[in-house]
């Protein structure tokens, strides 16, 4: 278990669901159409005594478990399942949310991927696959009541793979997709980081770093400080660590370690080891999604903007949105381009002038 300090560091470079049973019936609620003055009235609505909350429970080839989900909102066309990275970070990440789609009467949920905090946290690590977090999401879908009519599916980061592994397989159910701050091939994603961001760095301190990356000393305090300090404040969230939003700090204090070093990897600074992501790609299958897609891209992201690009021109629609002041949570660092390019994506969705 890693220490405490660099539970509170540890971050998402990529940030960088539970088989479901074939049999399994899909039940889609059918609300009525709700008066724009209804937008926080839960009344008749089978969350109203948990506040939104549902515990949700997900099949897995290892047992029942149960994940953590939280509506806002009513709009019976409109309901938005957010995605956080991580691996194994929390739907903490997007609390910002709550400034800005209220006004625009857009329903979203908040959601803690399975071994994530509010979520069951269980131990055994073969959980943390792919494809398993792929039915995870469909068994949720099924149990809000999301359905083609009004499903939009945001995925940030590690949820952005996700996103985009659970369209390739369930896109039928979508209303849209919002891929955010992720690429479509990890290889490519290390590629941009070890030629184009790493020589950025000051000389001296790439040095260091990678001094302690080659002998593997990825939870030094030393090492982490530098990875913070010199990269995480220009390409993961450009302010200085004293100023993070509370919501990311809370967040990384409640990362769950497991998620993250198995999938993603040991090291603050790429994809390394034998992490189940360092393959991932993509990039052949893109063109198969049909459903209306939001690609979202900022200039000093960890990711290559041009080839956060290149997914909204690959897909067969697509819209580029990109965060010209923002980093890898430009939903803090750039959120009046943020907020208003993806708020217009989902209503142009919805208005059919896509």
């Amino acid at each position: 278990m890693r220490n405490s300090k660099y539970l509170v560091f540890i971050f998402v470079l990529i940030g960088l669901q539970s088989c479901t049973n074939s049999k399994t019936e899909e039940k889609v609620l059918v609300e009525k159409p709700q008066k724009e003055n209804n937008y926080f009235d839960f009344t008749n609505r089978d969350d109203q005594f948990m506040g939104g909350i549902k515990m949700i429970p997900v099949t897995t080839p290892k047992g029942e478990f149960k994940v953590w989900t939280k509506r806002i909102g009513n709009n019976p066309n409109i309901k938005v399942l957010l995605l956080h990275g991580g691996p194994g970070m929390t739907h903490e990440i997007y609390e910002c949310f709550d400034g800005f789609f209220p006004k625009e009467g857009i329903e979203y949920y908040y959601y803690d991927q399975l071994g994530s905090y509010y979520s069951d946290q269980p131990k055994d690590k073969s959980l943390w696959d792919l494809d398993r977090f792929v039915e995870e999401v469909e068994q949720v879908r099924i149990a809000l009541g999301l359905h083609k009519d009004n499903f939009y599916l945001y995925g940030q980061s590690w949820g952005g793979i996700l996103g985009m592994q659970y369209a390739l397989k369930y896109q039928k159910n979508l209303k849209g997709l919002i891929i955010s701050n992720m690429v479509a091939s990890i290889p490519e994603y290390q590629k941009y980081s070890e030629e184009v961001l790493a020589p950025k760095l000051d000389p001296e301190v790439l040095k260091e770093i990678m001094d302690y990356e080659e002998k593997e000393e990825y939870t030094n305090e030393r090492y982490l400080d530098l990875i913070v300090q010199h990269y995480y404040t220009k390409h993961i969230i450009r302010m200085p660590v004293d100023q993070w939003p509370e919501p990311v700090s809370r967040s990384f204090k409640h990362l769950n370690p497991d998620v993250y070093v198995t999938m993603q990897g040991p090291s603050e600074f790429g994809i390394k080891g034998d992490a189940t992501l360092k393959n991932w790609d993509v990039k052949d299958q893109l063109s198969k999604i049909t459903v209306p897609t939001l690609a979202i891209g900022a200039t000093h992201d960890t990711m290559d903007p041009a080839a956060m690009e290149w997914v909204a021109s690959e897909v067969q629609r697509g819209r580029y949105l990109h965060c010209p002041n923002g980093s890898h949570l430009s939903q803090f660092d750039d959120q009046k381009n943020f907020f208003k390019g993806l708020v217009t994506f989902i209503k142009d969705v919805d208005n059919k002038t896509f």
